[in-house]
């Protein structure tokens, strides 16, 4: 699935919940953290598997819900210790919604199962070929992914920092 399409998958029922709830169109931030959790998966999968080959495949890590879960515990914590439940929650719905997006078709129809790679380490991941067919000529496209993936996850990891500091210095 394409970006954009996980980022509309849940940014569409996103707005109409926060709409319904709070009477007024969603914050900046409210945009960015279902923008970020529904990107999550592949700024840190993607470049990990075929740009470094530290993972066996693109839709593994943070695909998987033995590892997202505990992100998602994490990020829920930091949302409620920082009065901010709702940025949280759109995070985990964004990253939730990646990971079932991605797997749909296994999800669905007359058999429906979990995937080998939503239960990763715990299963072996799901064989794929080593260059993805969205890599480009030169894997330009995959270099220009990770590039991306560095850019956002060093924004994010500065952005989160500053606020762990603000509120550390607040005394919580």
């Amino acid at each position: 699935m394409r970006p954009v399409e996980h980022f509309i998958i849940v940014f569409i029922p996103a707005v109409v919940v926060a709409v319904l709830v709070d009477r007024r169109l969603p914050t900046l931030s409210f945009v960015g953290a279902v923008f970020v959790g529904s990107q999550f998966p592949d700024l840190i999968d993607k470049p990990l598997a075929h740009e470094f080959g530290l993972i066996p495949s693109g839709r593994v890590f943070m695909h998987s819900i033995p590892t997202a879960a505990p992100v998602w515990l994490v990020v829920a914590w930091y949302g409620w210790r920082t009065h901010r439940s709702r940025l949280s929650a759109a995070f985990i719905a964004g990253h939730a919604s990646h990971i079932l997006a991605d797997n749909y078709r296994s999800l669905q129809g007359p058999d429906p199962s979990l995937p080998p790679d939503m239960l990763w380490p715990l299963m072996d991941a799901a064989p794929r070929p080593p260059v993805p067919y969205w890599a480009g000529p030169n894997s330009i496209n995959l270099h220009l992914w990770t590039l991306f993936s560095a850019t956002i996850l060093t924004i994010l990891a500065y952005i989160i920092v500053q606020d762990v500091r603000s509120h550390h210095e607040s005394g919580w």
